[in-house]
């Protein structure tokens, strides 16, 4: 039996800063050509419906954050535990269980404003999140007959509870005006006049995620020329993800004399809450998703001679997904009823049942039930525009499941020529599940539709490469150089011009060219000294554009692809006073720059950056003490970010940090 807790705190580096913020920065104010940050420019589509207006009857309240202000705001802490054991039955049979648990309180955001101070941010709502998950394992060993006998499976369950800073989305909610100013101002008859509060918006957030897996594999024994390796897999996957998207001002506003009424979520939809949305809720997602996978693999490796060997797999996939409940609004309910208009009933889109409620209107008489078999003239006929009446033909046809299955293969071929040499080439394929979209069917400027489903996408790989042990065990030289093709790249895109939730599409073909190593080098000459290295060499392309959104240009690089990264280590050791053993170890890291994302308007590039670090101390049988300085330039390793929202934000690496290491065995 074997066990282990811990607690972690980690301070925070971020700054909350005081600012403001005006719903007139709103992007439906905002003309068509402006140049974004990021230097796309606003096209026609997403041009501001006020762009232009006369602003000047309009009472725009400021979001003020000065009581969120705050230093080092974003404080972690981990807690959790480990604990494992294994029962021998026998010298052939065994039974190993493990279980952890962990629990995350993490406040603020790991994000910040490049157009701030260093490490800034201002944020006009709480962040915070707490994350709670527990897994348990087991893994039943054993032998029948010659064959060896593996059974592994775990069951997994994550609940995270978070509250998130939604403010953002002002810099491309068009339609948000209209939730927090007065009617008068989003509607006018004339010049906008009225009030506009607050913009400051955030998200009430939780997700319950529970995952069963199981695996069996049986193998032939290890020294037979011929050896073989085969088993099944099955996963269960359930994702209930429920947000409310809260406006605060919307409380406070003149809608056309009146206020938003009590809202719920689509009545013929899955929902885990039936109740009113509370105040100033104007969109709730409220969804849950499955996935059932089932796969069949094997694998035989022949050694043709001792020098040469040849193996063959191959593997049988079977993915369901599936998704239900609403993606609902407050859109139409200016009426002071709760018309359940616009949004998406997921459950309806995907239920598979033949028919399909349009509710794509304000209208009630447009908000009918069509059924498969008629045409898009016979739903024009019911009063439906040409658009319209294609958008419920295709939601008529619209798949009960994102199902897929098939078949992918590996062949790989070794070549020993020496005990010190080894040379590998393979060919290998892989895949991702598809998906079902939640706006499935939405459409978007140039005929383009938010398709039903994601296709697969498929990669095949060709690898070269070499494990050397050379220098009489001195240097090991081991890598790779591969071609990766990509066809039906996944990617995730917000563009408020096509839908205001982000969808899913296969976007794009693309290439991966690469070389990457790692070097070890420990001379006799310089006994305790070992120099590790390693690196890789990226050249990535996108070669075939296939989502008609503008959104994806050809010959483009790939998001998180820098063209170099590499490290190097070095490490001495020596004999210290009183039998102790004393080391020096710094290191060097570096990435090239790279691009955040293969969507234009939602793509920033990330700068390069270098790293330095070193550790000293001693040890000894028991003990050992050693002290370190992460990141000792304080530099900013720029690792992640993102421009959904227009703004940029960038995630950073924590700074300058030195600290001391204890520990003792007994």
């Amino acid at each position: 039996i074997r066990a282990v807790g811990y607690f972690d705190n980690k301070g925070g580096y971020i700054d909350n800063v005081a600012g403001t913020r005006s719903t007139a920065e709103s992007a439906r104010f905002r003309p068509a050509g402006t140049i974004r940050d990021n230097g796309v420019a606003v096209n026609g589509n997403r041009g501001g419906l006020q762009a232009g207006a006369d602003l000047t009857g309009v009472n725009f309240i400021l979001a003020d954050n000065t009581a969120l202000v705050e230093k080092n705001f974003n404080d972690t802490q981990y807690l959790g535990f480990r604990v494992s054991g294994k029962y021998e039955f026998s010298n052939d049979w065994s039974l190993t269980v493990a279980h952890a648990r962990q629990g995350l309180d993490s406040d603020g955001v790991f994000f910040e404003d490049p157009t701030l101070g260093d490490l800034q941010i201002e944020r006009f709502e709480r962040d915070e999140i707490k994350d709670d998950f527990s897994n348990t394992s087991w893994t039943l060993e054993g032998r029948i007959g010659a064959l060896e006998m593996v059974y592994t499976g775990a069951y997994t369950k994550r609940e995270t509870s978070q509250r998130v800073d939604y403010s953002d989305y002002l810099f491309v909610g068009q339609y948000l005006p209209y939730y927090i100013c007065d009617g008068s101002v989003s509607y006018p008859g004339g010049a906008p006049t009225g009030t506009c509060q607050a913009p400051n918006l955030f998200v009430d957030s939780r997700t319950e995620t529970e995952v069963m897996t199981h695996e069996l594999r049986f193998n032939t024994p290890a020294e037979n020329p011929l050896r073989l390796t085969a088993g099944g897999f099955y996963s269960d996957l359930e994702l209930r993800e429920f947000n409310d998207f809260v406006y605060p001002g919307s409380t406070a506003i003149d809608l056309f004399g009146g206020s938003f009424p009590a809202n719920f979520s689509q009545p013929t939809a899955y929902n885990s809450d039936t109740t009113a949305y509370p105040a100033g809720v104007i969109f709730r997602n409220d969804v849950r998703r499955t996935d059932k996978q089932f796969g069949i693999f094997g694998e035989a490796t022949y050694d043709i001679t001792d020098q040469f060997a040849i193996t063959l797999g191959a593997r049988y996939y079977d993915v369901e997904v599936d998704l239900e409940g609403s993606a609902n609004s407050s859109f139409c309910n200016s009426s002071g009823v709760d018309e359940n208009a616009f949004g998406t009933n997921i459950s309806d889109l995907y239920d598979g049942d033949g028919s399909f409620t349009f509710i794509g209107s304000c209208t009630d008489a447009l908000r009918q039930t069509f059924t498969l078999g008629q045409s898009v003239a016979d739903i024009q006929a019911a009063g439906l525009s040409a658009g319209q009446a294609q958008q419920v033909f295709n939601a008529l046809n619209a798949p009960d499941k994102a199902a897929t299955d098939g078949f992918i293969f590996k062949i790989n071929a070794t070549w020993k020529p020496t005990d010190d040499l080894l040379f590998y080439a393979t060919y290998s394929e892989g895949f991702r599940p598809g998906l079902l979209n939640r706006p499935g069917g939405a459409q978007g400027p140039n005929g383009f539709n938010v398709p039903f489903v994601l296709d697969t996408d498929d990669v095949t790989n060709y690898e070269f490469g070499w494990k050397m042990s050379l220098l009489d065990n001195q240097l090991r030289f081991n890598g790779n150089a591969f071609f990766v093709d990509i066809q039906n790249l996944q990617t995730t895109i917000l563009d408020p011009a096509i839908t205001n939730l982000f969808f899913s599409d296969n976007a794009a073909n693309a290439e991966i060219k690469g070389v990457e190593a790692d070097i070890t080098i420990a001379p006799y000459s310089l006994d305790g000294l070992t120099v590790s290295a390693a690196f890789s060499i990226l050249d990535t392309e996108i070669t075939d554009v296939l989502t008609p959104t503008n959104d994806v240009l050809l010959g483009r690089s790939l998001a998180y692809a820098p063209s170099f990264q590499g490290n190097i280590r070095a490490r001495y050791e020596w004999e210290a006073f009183g039998g102790l053993t004393a080391h020096v170890q710094p290191q060097i890291t570096h990435s090239a720059s790279s691009a955040t994302d293969i969507i234009e308007i939602n793509r920033i590039t990330l700068n390069s950056w270098t790293t330095f670090g070193l550790s000293a101390g001693v040890s000894s049988d028991k003990w050992s003490f050693e002290i370190f300085g992460d990141n000792l330039t304080d530099e900013r390793a720029e690792v992640s970010g993102n421009f959904v929202n227009d703004r940029a934000r960038v995630t950073v690496n924590r700074p300058l940090t030195v600290g001391a290491r204890v520990s003792f065995n007994y």
